[in-house]
């Protein structure tokens, strides 16, 4: 990776959802950890790289859909991941060329990738911070200049959340953020979920060794859902993601052993 590993902060030995995603989509800022554990996963899952590529998807289908139909200008996309075509700023201002966003990462590699492609107009930025420390993001100056907290926001936490342990209080990120959000505002999230409580377990336990415990866990649909209290759901309301407003992009075959499941939902105005 050029060098890359050298930045501080990256431990090759150990995988990393961002990058574990990266390889899954056919990108090459991966090192042979991340490929590892994806095979393990493969193994374990097959049809989790079709998993992969349908949330990627999804993505594109939310900030389109809350771009287009509801007017937001204002994304805040925490735990961004690696960059890849349709990236969230450039989703947004197809409909509205104003629109500006945060994204939010805690992996260097994710920083020095997403910062070069950041458009040098300052509608966009890129925020090396714990995903976690949420007060931290929206207090950054960075935020403060692009954020009018004044007008409706969206909050992307989209194939995240998971990656939360209970000790950190993935529901209580949510709350916060809404909290300090404008009514009207809006939250989606995607989460890997399984009704076999045996492999929730499994898949939880592969994955917090590959990534030597940096990983939260799969989940329910209702705990999921209860991510969503207080909110309004909008249609289709909290789905499996595919079915999530269809569009005409095919749709990759997957695993349903686990499945992202999610939604979209407001702030009450």
């Amino acid at each position: 990776m050029n060098g890359i590993e050298e930045l501080p902060g990256i431990d090759p030995s150990k995988a990393h959802v961002a990058r574990m995603y990266d390889y899954y989509l056919g990108g090459d800022n991966n090192f042979e950890s991340d490929r590892i554990a994806c095979m393990e996963l493969d193994k374990l899952v097959p049809g989790t790289r079709g998993l992969a590529i349908n949330n990627r998807n999804y993505l594109v289908r939310v900030v389109r859909t809350l771009a287009r139909d509801y007017g937001v200008r204002q994304f805040i996309d925490i735990g961004t991941g690696l960059p890849t075509q349709d990236n969230v700023h450039q989703v947004a201002k197809a409909a509205h060329p104003d629109a500006r966003v945060v994204y939010v990462d805690c992996d260097p590699i994710v920083s020095v990738h997403g910062r070069a492609l950041i458009p040098d107009d300052g509608s966009t930025t890129f925020l090396l911070e714990d995903v976690r420390h949420t007060d931290d993001i929206l207090n950054h100056p960075d935020t403060q200049r692009l954020i009018n907290f004044d007008e409706p926001v969206a909050a992307l936490y989209i194939s995240f959340l998971h990656q939360i342990p209970d000790r950190d209080d993935p529901g209580g990120l949510v709350r916060l953020m809404m909290n300090r959000l404008a009514p009207g505002s809006f939250v989606a999230m995607s989460h890997l979920v399984s009704a076999d409580p045996e492999l929730r377990a499994r898949l939880t336990d592969l994955m917090l060794n590959a990534t030597q415990g940096n990983w939260g866990r799969v989940r329910t649909k209702p705990e999921v859902g209860t991510f969503f209290a207080g909110l309004d759901v909008i249609p289709p309301g909290l789905v499996e993601i595919t079915t999530w407003r269809p569009d005409d992009m095919a749709t990759e075959e997957q695993t349903h052993d686990w499945i992202e499941y999610g939604g979209v939902a407001r702030k009450q105005a």
